[in-house]
């Protein structure tokens, strides 16, 4: 099986190799966690600002029951 990887993953893994103690290794991901929730945040704006989410959405994602259900066998 061939792995292909996508000019990101590519991207990513040349930045990697110069990342060589757990502070820089750290740092990255800082910096990654930061890009998408900023993606997210700005997602979720754009979604109230046009009216397809609000509170009454906000409510029922929050009292979802998401669990999945176990048989008693």
């Amino acid at each position: 099986m061939e792995t292909v990887l996508n000019p990101t993953q590519l991207h990513l893994l040349k930045m990697f190799s110069f990342a060589k103690d757990s502070k820089s290794l750290e740092e990255i991901r800082v910096a990654l966690t930061d890009v998408f929730a900023k993606r997210v945040e700005n997602g979720m704006d754009a979604l109230w600002e046009s009216g397809e989410w609000d509170n009454e959405k906000n409510e029922a994602v929050l009292n979802e029951h998401l669990r999945t259900p176990y048989k008693n066998i």
